[in-house]
């Protein structure tokens, strides 16, 4: 529960990657909630056409793989672990709505009415999802 309210605080910016246990089974612990997370929302919603699920695996092998580099680049990879918990922590709790929203999006494609504000509640999502990534790379 502590980790699900630090990675709820992180999507809030109020906290960053410090404030993550820095253990590699934190990490695990984080990818393994972020891909069920988003796999439990996805069966509920109606479907992505195309394989998601082979795109989410893809999406957690590239994170991991880029958050490697970057970290080894900026000359800081004793804060893989706990940059690398933040990401996937925080993107687990903001999940189910930026799902929803994609399907929502989907769905009122070609309703005039509801495309627009639906398609700015996507836009505001990632917008502050960048902020957050912001916020933990500055952190790191």
């Amino acid at each position: 529960m502590d980790l699900i309210r630090i990675y709820g605080q992180i999507a809030l910016l109020r906290r960053g990657p410090q404030d993550v246990p820095g253990t590699q089974a934190v990490l695990v612990l984080t990818v393994a909630a972020y891909f069920t997370i988003n796999v439990l929302v996805s069966l509920v919603l109606p479907p992505i056409a195309g394989p998601w699920l082979l795109h989410l695996g893809l999406d957690v092998v590239f994170t991991l793989l880029w958050y490697v580099v970057l970290m080894r680049a900026a000359g800081r990879p004793e804060r893989f672990v706990q940059t690398t918990s933040a990401v996937f922590g925080y993107q687990a709790v903001l999940a189910p709505l930026w799902i929803a929203t994609g399907s929502l999006i989907r769905r009122v494609q070609d309703d005039a009415t509801w495309l627009f504000p639906v398609t700015l509640v996507g836009l505001v999502l990632v917008v502050w999802m960048i902020s957050v990534n912001a916020q933990i790379l500055k952190a790191a």
